[in-house]
């Protein structure tokens, strides 16, 4: 049983807790489901999450709007993977399609929240390009105005939910100035004309990923969220928010990983004893454990941060996604080693976790991008 004890520190409230409790048992209940399917894996999750009410915390809310709560972003994101990688990748993915939605959309588009957090549409978020994955301001896809209408040319790459979105977050060029600032947001169908599918991307944890090719896709000028060159604000704002559920998710991981390791030492023995009786297998374990306690408090400090009333956390955030998830590598590996052939036999819980942590210090910001991040912050840039 994972350690629950960090619940009673002082940036959680009763409403937190009765969170994760909830949360825990219908996880119990409910995951993992069948992976052999992908896609329709993700859609039964989506569904699922959505009819438990989960996914209500995923997107204000369009009738009386209000701001997002990290901390409980976080709780959902590290109980669900501490149970099943991909059941938090779909919330997360929910959460992150229309997070710009969330905090710059107009009434109309607000009306694609009530169908994600009910379940009954996936939404992606659309920024990374062949050219531009850390560097987002070298951006080439296009939306040009003509009249009432945007016309989007271009590529969008590693797209999560790419294929099986209903509707996508897309971050294209519009040309109010060089650089950063002249990138738009839009609200995208994925029923439009011109819209296709290029590629379905496979990854060594299989998720629903894509590049996603536009040839003149027309769309209404309301489909503009926020203002006209304000799309890089827009998309770090949402990072913002969302990149220290990363942490949390990596942070379900490391948990898992710990708990696997308890129980492994404790039932395995070795010449005649106990696999813990080794005082190195115990270096490990204390090791493990301070890697968990010390990516929860990062974790969570930016979450209260944030809730706290912080315009932005982007340091708070940068070490809680740079930490969380390479100390989770980290826990991961050393449980991998500890359960000896069994850590690398394809199926087992570890070796799950060992091909899930990976991409999480590479997506949302890449770890050697937080240190950039975390560095100019530091100097006060």
């Amino acid at each position: 049983m994972a350690d629950k004890s960090f619940l009673h520190w002082p940036f959680f409230e009763d409403r937190h807790r009765d969170l994760a409790e909830k949360l825990e048992n219908w996880c119990q209940q409910n995951l993992p489901v069948d992976h052999s399917d992908v896609d329709q894996a993700c859609k039964t999750l989506v569904a699922r999450l959505g009819e438990a009410g989960w996914l209500r915390h995923s997107a204000i809310d369009p009738d009386n709007p209000g701001v997002l709560d990290v901390r409980s972003l976080c709780i959902l994101r590290e109980t669900l993977a501490r149970h099943d990688g991909l059941a938090d990748f779909a919330f997360a993915m929910q959460g992150l399609g229309t997070g710009a939605i969330s905090l710059f959309g107009t009434e109309e588009q607000r009306n694609w929240l009530r169908k994600t957090r009910e379940g009954k549409a996936l939404s992606a978020f659309a920024l990374s390009e062949p050219k531009s994955g850390s560097d987002v301001a070298n951006m080439d896809m296009t939306a040009v105005r003509d009249g009432d209408e945007f016309i989007l040319n271009g590529e969008k790459t590693w797209i999560s939910n790419g294929g099986i979105a209903d509707v996508y977050c897309v971050f294209a060029r519009t040309g109010e100035a060089p650089g950063a600032k002249g990138i738009s947001a839009f609200v995208v169908p994925a029923d439009l004309p011109g819209f296709s599918i290029k590629e379905r991307l496979h990854v060594i944890a299989p998720h629903p990923l894509a590049t996603l090719s536009f040839e003149n896709v027309r769309i209404p000028a309301s489909s503009l969220i926020g203002e006209a060159g304000q799309g890089f604000r827009i998309a770090m704002s949402v990072l913002d928010v969302f990149r220290a559920t990363v942490g949390a998710a990596a942070l379900g991981f490391a948990r898992r990983a710990l708990d696997e390791t308890v129980a492994r030492v404790q039932d395995r023995s070795l010449f005649g004893a106990p696999l813990f009786d080794l005082q190195m297998v115990q270096g490990h374990v204390a090791d493990m454990a301070l890697d968990v306690d010390a990516a929860a408090l990062l974790v969570y400090r930016a979450a209260w941060t944030k809730d706290s009333g912080a315009p932005r956390v982007t340091r708070e955030a940068a070490m809680a996604k740079l930490y969380a998830t390479d100390r989770a590598q980290e826990v991961i590996d050393k449980a991998v080693q500890i359960h000896g052939g069994d850590g690398v036999r394809q199926g087992s819980v570890v070796e799950g976790l060992y091909r899930e942590i990976r991409a999480l210090r590479i997506y949302e910001g890449a770890s050697d991008v937080q240190k950039v991040v975390i560095a100019r912050q530091t100097m006060g840039r």
